[in-house]
């Protein structure tokens, strides 16, 4: 009984300072993303309010800071938030975002597993992300009146009362009696202080709020394991006859020597017309010939994947036979040439087709289907499980983009297109100029690089270079916003001073070089 009656207060009043503390950090987060974001170009602010969130997490949760190794987790996130400095895009707001879900639920203690674990619980972390304010805050509504304390609130108004009301009585007399106090207020507006209060800015605290709150309180939905408990545990029944003809091991072997010599034609005629250089047929070009196989080739090497996974499951009889093992490697072995082919053929249509955004995703996707067939291999030579092979990809896969938030696409896609065009030289296609003009800030160097070629090669031929000049000069405006601010803006700009701004001089001109 004298446990009994020590323990119950402790557990009624337990749920209010831990809610307190992180309303009030997730309170002045949101007011430093209304500083930071509202109404302000993004740049450097999202990487400073990322390194505020970190800082808060940690703050909420003490206790890990007892492990010894704690500064690995701080050290890897700011590896992850990198490429926000580097520039901000939805590829470096996703990785940013994916890493400190992943930190947070470290620290909590809530992440556990091997990579393809972490991944589940981390998409179940992101798509709870938007509701768990809400959820907590009637969860804690309804512990409370459990707990009773259902006059909480109204207790913690009541005790501002008299403290509030004294203290505006007190500075009106100050005010009457200093004439320094009256001048202080008289120059707040209140009514301009509410015109600041908008109904868009109230959706982005609250948005804001949403989102931080979150990361404050990292948690793992439960329906899924809700669901997964109330389902009732079917027995795994076993294979039909059918299915163990249809794909068993006479059938799988069967398959992989058929599938074996159809690949040997189709490498064998990309050897002889795109690696050997052999003349196509009449009427068919080197640009038909890449874009009619590029991607029809890649969806043969992702259903070949697919055979392979299933035919040789992890444990089975097939996957133990050394026969049924050499023609999986071999025709693996040509599915990885045949995806190198594609990226050739690819690689031929943009020499004659020009660079874009889905040619580059496409290499990559191309890179990564390779990749992961590479990795099949080595799954069925070491014995792998599918779990391995799962998050072997997804470590490929997050190692790919990570890197691509380091490179600037959109001025590769410039400098290809301009260094290729038949302007620059004589031969190619004619520069699609909307299409570059369209890629942004940073391709204001390449087409620098075109004008001055087109300046130089004719010089009676004036070529007008009016949007570019406002383009730079809207960028260059937008860049004095120290919000804005981007290691890759900052290279860009050192480069627009160093080679000569494209604008009209009278338009740029505070701008120039050395003003």
């Amino acid at each position: 009984m004298t446990t009994m009656t020590m323990t119950a207060p402790a557990s009624k009043t337990s749920p209010v300072p831990s809610y307190c503390r992180r309303v009030g950090a997730a309170a002045l987060l949101v007011a430093l993303a209304d500083f930071l974001f509202y109404g302000q170009p993004v740049g450097i602010t999202v990487f400073i309010f990322a390194t505020v969130l970190a800082a808060t997490v940690v703050a909420m949760h003490p206790s890990a800071l007892s492990d010894g190794r704690v500064w690995l987790k701080p050290a890897a996130l700011f590896v992850a938030l990198l490429p926000l400095v580097e520039n901000v895009s939805p590829l470096s707001l996703l990785v940013a975002v994916a890493a400190l879900a992943v930190f947070a639920l470290s620290l909590a203690g809530r992440l556990r597993g091997e990579p393809a674990r972490i991944a589940r619980q981390l998409s179940l972390f992101l798509v709870a992300t938007p509701f768990r304010f809400a959820r907590d805050f009637f969860r804690w509504r309804k512990a409370a009146r459990e707990l009773g304390q259902r006059r909480l609130q109204l207790t913690a108004i009541v005790v501002w009362i008299v403290p509030l009301t004294l203290g505006v009585v007190f500075l009106a007399l100050f005010g009457a009696a200093n004439p320094i106090i009256e001048h202080w207020l008289s120059l707040i507006d209140l009514h301009a202080l509410l015109e600041k209060i908008e109904i868009a800015r109230l959706i982005f605290w609250l948005i804001v709020l949403a989102g931080v709150w979150a990361f404050l309180r990292p948690r793992l939905p439960r329906f899924a394991f809700r669901v997964r408990r109330a389902l009732p545990a079917a027995p795994i029944a076993r294979p039909a006859k059918a299915e163990d003809i249809l794909f068993g091991k006479a059938a799988i072997l069967r398959a992989l020597i058929v599938f074996n010599g159809l690949f040997a034609v189709q490498s064998a005629l990309d050897a002889t017309y795109l690696w050997g250089g052999v003349a196509l047929p009449d009427g068919m070009t080197y640009a038909a010939y890449a874009h009619r196989g590029a991607y029809p080739l890649v969806a043969t090497a992702l259903l070949a994947a697919g055979f392979v996974l299933a035919a040789l499951r992890s444990g089975s009889e097939t996957s133990r036979d050394p026969l049924i093992r050499g023609l999986v490697y071999l025709w693996v072995t040509q599915n990885i040439a045949l995806v190198i082919s594609s990226m050739l053929r690819l690689d031929l249509y943009i020499d004659v087709y020009a660079l874009t955004y889905l040619r580059i995703a496409a290499f990559i996707w191309m890179g990564l289907v390779a990749a992961g067939l590479a990795l099949i291999v080595a799954r069925i030579a070491l014995q792998k499980s599918g779990e391995w092979l799962l998050s072997a990809n997804l470590a490929t896969l997050s190692a790919t983009l990570y890197a691509c938030c380091f490179v600037n696409f959109a001025a590769t896609i410039a400098n290809y297109n301009v260094d290729h065009s038949l302007e620059m030289t004589g031969k190619g296609v004619p520069l699609d100029i909307w299409h570059i003009r369209s890629l942004g800030p940073s391709a204001l160097p390449a087409l620098g690089r075109y004008f001055e070629h087109q300046k130089k090669t004719f010089p009676d031929r004036a070529v007008g270079d009016g949007p570019d000049a406002i383009a730079e000069f809207r960028y260059r405006t937008e860049q004095k916003n120290w919000h804005a601010w981007g290691f890759r803006d900052w290279r860009l700009l050192r480069t627009l001073d160093k080679h000569g701004a494209l604008a009209n001089p009278a338009v740029t001109e505070p701008y120039a070089p050395g003003r």
